[in-house]
């Protein structure tokens, strides 16, 4: 049995709870956040058997194995660190920091620990994206031309007043860094490494530092030319977040509002699960998406059975930064 703590029971906390929950092998045993009401109702909701205000004190619990961090972006870095200086494998929500360096910071800490780093990026476990990832890696698309990603959400005004580290440089970033940032990741988990990157970020609509609308065009070393759109003045509602890849020999594009339908399935040969296309199709309430359960089952095997996870620090830098490379591009 896997025992967890969580710091930070905010907006996302609630899905890594109920994930944790159908869990065989996996429990929480505290949670933690600077705010008491909301320690106490997260404990309290979840049933959760201990609850603190204070981290240090969390992190004292020699009975736990792993430590899930919920809090802004900007202090995952920090709070990752503290728990693997603490023995404490570290799972830490997406993007894995708010700046390169301290990402690389994180991955040299739980290293020197000897304990694992896992970076939340759960919608590569969609069973619509895991299909194209097992066309993909068959060869099916052969050289793949164009890959495109949008993102068509809406965050009002409210959104950012709920808390003053939404929207800011330091903890937060805008669109790209934090609503997007699965999108830039599947991007570049397509895509490959990058040669060059050219974007335009603008603040439209929202009182916030960084960006709520913007545009990326990327080039990447195997010469595919690949695109991030993405907003968060969409109205009335979200609409869209998509992918689309464009390859010699075939063509997907999975859209829905968190990439879980497949709308377009092409290739030149056939394969049998090329039958079973509606069978990935999935219907989420949000844009959350189902994708924290199996994340944490993918955390579980990797801990239990010492297997590699889906994403680990190193793949969580790799979307870091393609992130900084869109914003220094910007200007």
């Amino acid at each position: 049995m896997i025992k967890i703590g969580l710091i930070g029971c905010g907006r996302i906390s609630k899905n890594h709870f109920e994930a944790i929950a159908q869990q065989p092998d996996a429990q929480c045993i505290a949670c933690c956040d600077i705010i008491e009401d909301r320690a106490q109702e997260a404990a309290q909701q979840h049933n959760i058997p201990t609850w603190t205000t204070s981290y240090d004190q969390m992190l004292s619990d020699t009975n736990i194995d792993l430590i899930s961090i919920c809090t802004p972006s900007g202090l995952h870095p920090e709070h990752g660190i503290q728990a693997a200086k603490a023995g404490k494998h570290v799972l830490t929500e997406k993007p894995m920091a708010c700046r390169l360096a301290e990402a690389d910071e994180l991955i040299k800490a739980c290293d020197e620990a000897g304990v694992k780093l896992f970076v939340v990026l759960q919608n590569r476990l969609n069973p619509s994206i895991q299909l194209v990832r097992r066309a993909f890696e068959e060869g099916r698309f052969g050289q793949i031309y164009m890959i495109t990603s949008n993102i068509f959400w809406t965050r009002p005004q409210d959104y950012y007043d709920m808390a003053t580290w939404r929207g800011t440089w330091k903890l937060d970033g805008g669109a790209f860094m934090n609503q997007a940032a699965h999108y830039v990741d599947m991007v570049q988990w397509f895509g490959g490494p990058t040669e060059e990157v050219k974007s335009i970020t603008a603040t439209l609509a929202r009182n916030i530092e960084a960006e709520d609308t913007g545009s990326a065009i990327i080039r990447f070393q195997g010469g595919t030319i690949g695109s991030i759109n993405v907003t968060m003045l969409t109205y009335p509602k979200n609409l869209e977040g998509s992918i689309t890849i464009l390859g010699e020999k075939g063509t997907v594009c999975i859209s829905g509002v968190a990439m879980n339908k497949i709308e377009h399935w092409e290739f030149t040969d056939h394969q049998p699960y090329d039958l079973e296309l509606e069978k990935a199709n999935t219907h989420p309430s949000s844009v959350y998406g189902f994708g924290h359960r199996l994340y944490y089952k993918d955390v579980i095997k990797c801990l239990l059975e010492k297997s590699e996870p889906i994403s680990n620090g190193v793949e969580g830098r790799k979307s870091l930064y393609l992130l900084e490379q869109i914003y220094s591009s910007s200007g």
